[in-house]
């Protein structure tokens, strides 16, 4: 899977359809599935045509004891053809370990501790943190693919009764849009619904995805 803008099944992203190129130069992005399509539409929009995309399963988002062992073997496995491989994970969970794996191995990940804080903006988040730990935060990718992501992973589909049990201490599910879609903020509020939450739509774009990728 490369920057050209292939289209994407969100999941079921590996590296499999990965062609390197061989051109000095490249620089390759190892990312966590759930942010394939927006690093597509980032390199699309910039004309990073410099930029490779591999991703790593949307699963692992939660499965995080799978992240750093699994960056580790990509990169591995795709450094001597390139330039430069850039990690897109923050920490997502995994204990200070893919930054510890990030430094091993010479390769540079994204800053902040979870996608939420980094879309949101990792200075933000760190503000609004201590005020909002009320809140289930949803991304793009998430309400796409809640079904397969939240519900069915906590056998809420099976035993909705679960629900207080997971989120009786929520106040408020918190949409991270990236992209201003009205299909995805109205299943987005029917998430909030499905849950009992209260709900908010936030407008936060790339945040420092953007940012950091640029600096590449």
């Amino acid at each position: 899977m490369t920057g050209s803008g292939t289209a994407l099944d969100d999941t079921a992203l590996t590296d499999t359809g990965l062609a390197p190129t061989g051109e000095t130069g490249r620089v390759l992005l190892l990312a966590c599935g759930a942010l394939a399509r927006e690093i597509l539409d980032l390199i699309k929009i910039n004309k990073w045509d410099h930029m490779d995309l591999t991703c790593l399963p949307a699963i692992y988002h939660i499965q995080p004891e799978k992240i750093a062992p699994a960056v580790q073997d990509a990169v591995i496995k795709h450094r001597e053809t390139y330039a430069s491989i850039f990690v897109v994970y923050a920490d997502c969970g995994t204990g200070g370990g893919l930054q510890k794996t990030c430094d091993d191995l010479g390769v540079e990940m994204v800053a902040g501790p979870h996608c939420y804080s980094f879309f949101e903006g990792n200075d933000r988040f760190a503000q609004i943190a201590e005020d909002e730990f009320t809140a289930f935060y949803l991304t793009d990718f998430l309400v796409r693919q809640f079904d397969a992501f939240i519900i069915k992973p906590m056998g809420l589909d099976r035993h909705p009764e679960l629900r207080d049990m997971y989120f009786g201490n929520y106040e408020k599910l918190v949409y991270q849009a990236q992209t201003d879609d009205p299909a995805l903020t109205e299943k987005a509020k029917a998430c909030a619904d499905r849950l009992g939450l209260d709900f908010e739509r936030r407008f936060t774009g790339y945040g420092d995805l953007s940012a950091a990728l640029t600096a590449l």
